[in-house]
C-alpha cells in the first residue's frame, strides 16, 4: 500500500489510443493519478469532466492528469470521445497498477458488500513521489479538491 512521502509506483500500460503511458513520460510535473471505477457511470463521467473543464488550469499549474481503471482500451476510447477528455485514460485490464496503489478493495453499494475499484486520487510530485492522497473524492469538484491541497 502506497502512502504519503513513497515513490510513485510506474504504471507501462496502455491509454485509449493504445500508447503505452509510464510515469517517467512525466518526469518535472506533478501528476494528478485518478483511479475511477467504470467508463461512463455517474459518478465517473463527473470526475472526469472536472478535470477536463478545468484541464487548462491544471496545465497552467502544472499539474498532468492520467485516469486509470479496469476497462479496456476500446471502452476507454468511447468515454474519451463522447466526453471529450483531453487526457490519457490508462486500461488495466489486469488490475495490477490498481493493486499496486491499493485502489482495489471492499466497497458496499445499496447495503451490498463486493470488491472492486475504489476511487482515489494521488497526487504525485516532481521527483515522483506521493505528495497527497485522496480519499474521499467529490466527482463534481474534483478538480477544486486537488487545487485546494496546493492554495495554503
Amino acid at each position: 500500500m502506497v502512502q504519503v512521502g513513497n515513490m510513485a509506483p510506474d504504471i507501462l500500460l496502455p491509454d485509449q489510443h493504445g500508447k503505452t503511458v509510464s510515469l517517467k513520460d512525466y518526469a518535472g510535473k506533478k501528476i494528478v493519478l485518478y483511479f475511477y471505477p467504470k467508463d461512463d457511470t455517474p459518478g465517473c463521467t463527473a470526475e472526469a469532466c472536472s478535470f477536463r473543464d478545468n484541464y487548462q488550469t491544471l496545465l497552467d499549474k502544472g499539474f498532468a492528469i492520467i485516469g486509470v481503471s479496469a476497462d479496456d482500451i476500446e471502452s476507454h476510447q468511447k468515454f474519451a470521445e463522447k466526453y471529450q477528455l483531453p487526457f490519457p485514460l490508462v486500461a488495466d485490464t489486469e488490475k495490477k497498477v490498481i493493486k499496486a496503489y491499493g485502489a482495489w478493495g471492499e466497497k458496499v453499494m445499496y447495503g451490498k458488500r463486493s470488491e472492486g475499484i475504489l476511487r482515489k486520487t494521488f497526487v504525485i510530485d516532481e521527483q515522483g513521489k506521493i505528495s497527497h492522497i485522496i480519499e474521499k473524492v467529490d466527482t463534481q469538484n474534483a478538480t477544486e479538491q486537488i487545487l485546494k491541497l496546493f492554495s495554503a
